[in-house]
Parts: C-alpha cells; structure tokens; sequence
C-alpha cells in the first residue's frame, strides 16, 4: 500500500476513530458513576444531594467528559505512536484520569455548582471511566491486531548495517506480532561482518547495498532508516542523511555505546562540546523517592490487614498438611545496593525443600516437594502476601525486580549482561517482567531486559498500571 495511504490511516483515520470512541465510552462512564451515586444502593452510603436528578447533573457530566478527552489527549493517548502500545496507552489514561479527577474536585471546590458535585460521585465515576475504558481499549486492540489493518498501522523500517544491535533490534521486533515496526530488512554496508544472510531463520532479508539506498526505500515503502553502524566517513553519512531526506524517510539510530537507561541519555554541553550521557534516574530523584516510599507503606499497611484473615485460614490449611513444620517459608534474597534481607512467604513445599534447591532458578512444574495447599496458593499468589512485611520494612517496595538469592545473583550476574544494574532500586511484590508473563521458567535475559526497562521508565503512573495488571491477571499459570 502507498505510504501516504498508510500514513493517513495511521496519524488521523484510527486516532479520531479512537477519540470518538473513548467519548463515548468516558460518557458512559460518567453516567455509570451517577446512577451508583444516585439511583443504586450505593447512594445511600454518600450524603443526600438535592435535585441531583440525571437532568440538571448532564451538563456536569459532558464537562467532565471534555475534561477528561482533553487530559487524555495532553498525555499523548492518540499519539499515533501509542496505537500497537496497549501498556503504554493504559499508562496514559491513567494519569489522564488521574488528572481530571483532581483538576474536577478542585473545580467544584472554587466554583459552586447546582447542583453540587459529590466527591463520592466523583471517586466511583473515576474508577468507572478506567474500567470501561480499559475494556474498550482492549477490544479494539484485539480487533485492530486480528485483522488487516495491522500491515497497514506499522510503519517500515529499514536497517542500515548488521551486527549484534542490529541482530538484537531485529529479535525485539520479531518477538511481537503487533509490534509498531515491520522490519523490512537489511541494508548492508561494506564493513558487515555477516553481509549475506539470505534465508537463514529469524534473519531479515537483504535488501542490497548502501549505494542503491534510494531505490531501496522507494520499493519498500520505508518510514524509517534506522542505523547500527556509524563507522562510516562522513561524507558518506551525510549522503544517506541526505537520501533520507529527499525520500521523506525518518533517520534513526542505535547508540550502541549505551546499553542501558537509554531514556536517561541527554545531550548536555562541556564548554562547547555536546557529550550525550546518561543523566540521573527519575526513581532516584528525593521527592520520587518519598514519593514512592509514602505509597509503599500506605500499600503495605493495607495489604496486612486485608490479608490476614486470608494468611490464618491458609496457615491452618498447611498446619493440617504438613504439621511438621512451620507455617511461614523465609530466605535470604538480595536487595537494594547489594544488601541482604529475609523475605517471607507462605510456605509451599514439604520441610527442608530449600536444602535441595540450590541449583535451581525457579520451581519445576509438578516438583513432588510442592505441598497440595502449595500448588494452589502459588498459583493464585497467595504465598507472597507475607511481602507486605518486607514492603512495611523498608526491603522491599509493592513494585519493582524480583529478588534473587544471593548465589543466583552471582551465577546470573556472569551470565546475563547487565544484570547488576536491576539491585539499583528495592526489588518487589509486583514488578514489569510479572505483569508480562515473565515469571517461572521464563528468558532470565527477557525478564532482566524488563527489569531495567522498568528502572529506566520508572513513574508514578507506571506502578499504578503495574498494579492494575497484577489484579487483572492474579491467577498466574506460569507459577509453580
């Protein structure tokens, strides 16, 4: 299809497609929060509002919903970026309604309407609008990825250059079906250590060299160049950039100097000399710190009590299993800096189990030391919920990697490149790599790769959709 055609369906058809869709369903939210508030039996629970009948709060109502459209298109929603991004597009109308609900509490503090607008009508109506929409956002996902429309949303991209971060850019991009990008393949360049690949698995095609680049991009219908080599002379990339140019082709490249916390790279100035480095990480900065910490021992005091009834009841089913030894499992894992700590769990398998396990990563499927009550409690994530101890304590938070024991960390350290870096921050109950099915025996180098994502990445927002995908997805087959 002609890239303009493409480009057209991408940048206006589907995003205002999207936007008429989220105004209803925001619509609709709202409405589902008033009738809770007003008219269920919910509203006997909030304050009596007179003449707050459907009539006189629809005004309200289709303010909220261009307040609510407007923050959502300020947070980058229908950015035509974010369409094959479902996570990323949820972190968005999170924060955008995260901001209507605070930027509409404090309208109806400062101005006075009638009738007035209940706080209580608010908060259900918040949490009313996440889920529809979620629910929407969902079904057009999948409609979207399930049929043709998906060759002509991702835009294709053209590598200049092959070696290992062109092989690992490639990988990235084969690994999701629904991915953005459709990698059209190779632009080879003299110095290639492997120029011909034609046919090999997993390899993207070549589609010639460097000196046919214009042609190239106009029969490919490329979007983007993306470059893995610069050991070029200069007057050779300035040619390309040039062809790039004429052609209307995006130019990219991978800093391959930089492997990690590529969202921390800034261009800053020594004297006059632009040096690009990695600046301080946001997770790292005091008030983020606080921050985070405040809403760590908020969760953590929330999760004991609401716990405990569960944690007594399972206590008494593994006494009754396995009276011979204790109810709770403890171990040392590695924490933040490096540091050591004892982690708690519901204990899963028979007395000793950990004596014979040290050579293990992870917990084979039907392993005979798992307890019966082990087996179901581990699938459902029960035997966590003594974490939020460890998150009370300070040697954890409620998101983040999760924790190694200490001869693991030493093993996969050696094995898997920056491995390290993910003990910068506390690991915790939840984290990026779980909510993507990561957990098990799953890629270590996958879920590290998430890890630092997560790090480098790190937002208020992002924990709160960590911890939305955590319930969402509670029973978690990949655990055993």
């Amino acid at each position: 299809m002609p890239r303009a055609a493409s480009q057209s369906l991408r940048e206006t058809v589907i995003p205002l497609t999207l936007l008429a869709g989220d105004t209803v369903v925001t619509f609709a939210g709202l409405v589902l929060g008033w009738w809770l508030r007003y008219a269920s039996p919910l509203g006997k629970l909030g304050i009596a509002v007179p003449g707050a009948t459907f009539t006189r709060y629809l005004p309200l109502l289709l303010v909220g919903v261009a307040l609510l459209v407007g923050a959502f298109a300020q947070f980058g929603l229908y950015d035509a970026r974010l369409l094959l991004r479902r996570y990323q597009s949820l972190n968005a109308i999170l924060k955008g309604a995260a901001f209507w609900l605070v930027a509409y509490l404090g309208v109806s503090l400062v101005l006075k309407f009638d009738p007035p607008i209940s706080r209580l009508f608010v908060v259900v109506a918040f949490v009313c609008v996440i889920v529809l929409l979620y629910a929407w956002r969902s079904l057009a996902y999948a409609l979207v990825t399930r049929s043709p429309l998906l060759t002509r949303l991702r835009r294709r991209a053209v590598l200049l250059g092959w070696n290992d971060d062109a092989r690992a850019l490639a990988a990235e991009i084969a690994r999701d079906p629904a991915h953005p990008f459709a990698l059209a393949g190779v632009v080879t360049l003299a110095s290639d250590t492997a120029p011909a690949f034609p046919g090999a698995p997993g390899r993207p095609p070549t589609l010639g060299g460097v000196a046919e680049l214009d042609a190239i991009l106009a029969r490919e219908h490329a979007d983007l160049l993306i470059a893995t080599r610069l050991d070029l002379p200069r007057p050779e990339i300035r040619r390309i950039v040039e062809t790039c140019e004429r052609a209307y082709v995006e130019w990219k490249i991978v800093p391959g100097a930089f492997d990690i916390f590529l969202s921390g790279l800034r261009l800053q100035t020594i004297g006059r000399v632009p040096v690009l480095g990695v600046e301080e990480l946001a997770i790292h900065r005091l008030f983020n710190r606080a921050l985070k910490r405040t809403l760590d021992l908020i969760a953590a005091v929330a999760g004991l009590v609401l716990s405990l009834p569960v944690v007594a009841v399972l206590a008494v089913l593994i006494k009754r299993e396995s009276p011979g030894g204790p109810v709770f499992f403890r171990q040392t894992r590695v924490g933040a800096g490096h540091r050591p700590f004892t982690l708690w769990k519901l204990r899963s398998m028979a007395p000793g189990a950990d004596a014979t396990d040290a050579a293990r990563q992870s917990t084979a499927r039907d392993d005979p030391r798992l307890l019966r009550i082990g087996a179901f409690i581990r699938r459902w994530n029960l035997d966590e919920l003594p974490q939020f101890w460890n998150v009370l304590r300070g040697d954890m938070s409620l998101v983040g990697p999760r924790p190694e024991r200490p001869s693991h960390v030493d093993q996969l350290a050696d094995a898997i490149p920056h491995y390290l870096p993910r003990h910068l921050v506390k690991p915790g109950m939840t984290g990026w790599a779980q909510v993507n099915g990561l957990r098990g025996d799953s890629d270590l180098a996958l879920r590290v790769q998430h890890d630092i994502f997560y790090i480098e990445n790190w937002s208020v927002w992002l924990d709160a959709q960590i911890v939305l995908l955590t319930f969402v997805r509670w029973r978690d087959d990949s655990a055993y």
